[in-house]
């Protein structure tokens, strides 16, 4: 082993004292960092029409406070998947829910509707039904982005297609356009 020219340095061996430096370095700050907090953070939603009209209280309405259009005979109705967004512009989040019959057996086919409440009531109310229970559809995803309802739904190509075994998996969308829901199924819809 070939020694080094230069002589070993003081400072290159740990004693206590380096250890207590140490610490007492790292518990101020800590103890600055406690004083010195950065303000909260904040969202801020871009200026525009629709900003203006949403009131700061504007909430979703509450999926579970609603009769939903669908006949479900001894059993209640249950909603299984939902989101949230301001679908037709007007600065108020409307509530979208995927409801189906709480069935002892099998998968019960969806309804997908839009919820919505005014200002001045407690109780949401049913706008609009997207896919009727009686499409015999079943929605895997739902979720609303730029004001778009998007899904990915099961169904059958005929009605000769049993229950158990749904042949179709499309992605469909709505969007308001002229006062209603338009739909829209992009190329790809596919056989399962």
């Amino acid at each position: 082993m070939q020694q080094s020219a230069v002589p070993e340095l003081a400072h290159t061996h740990t004693r206590p004292i380096h250890w207590v430096a140490t610490a007492t370095a790292v518990a101020g700050v800590v103890a600055l960092s406690s004083v010195l907090q950065p303000n909260p953070a904040t969202a801020a939603q871009a200026a525009g029409p629709q900003a203006q009209k949403a009131p700061a209280s504007a909430t979703a309405p509450n999926a579970a406070r609603v009769d939903f259009p669908i006949d479900c005979g001894p059993v209640k109705a249950l909603v299984v998947k939902k989101a949230t967004g301001d679908l037709d512009g007007d600065g108020r989040p409307e509530t979208v829910a995927v409801v189906h019959c709480d069935a002892p057996m099998g998968t019960p086919p969806d309804g997908v509707y839009v919820l919505t409440q005014a200002a001045d009531t407690k109780t949401p109310r049913v706008v609009a039904t997207l896919i009727d229970p009686k499409d015999r559809t079943t929605v895997k995803t739902v979720s609303v982005s730029d004001a778009t309802v998007l899904a990915d739904t099961l169904g059958y190509s005929s009605d000769s297609v049993p229950s158990c075994c749904p042949d179709v998996k499309a992605s469909v969308k709505w969007q308001w356009k002229n006062g209603a829901f338009v739909r829209s199924t992009p190329a790809g819809a596919q056989s399962v």
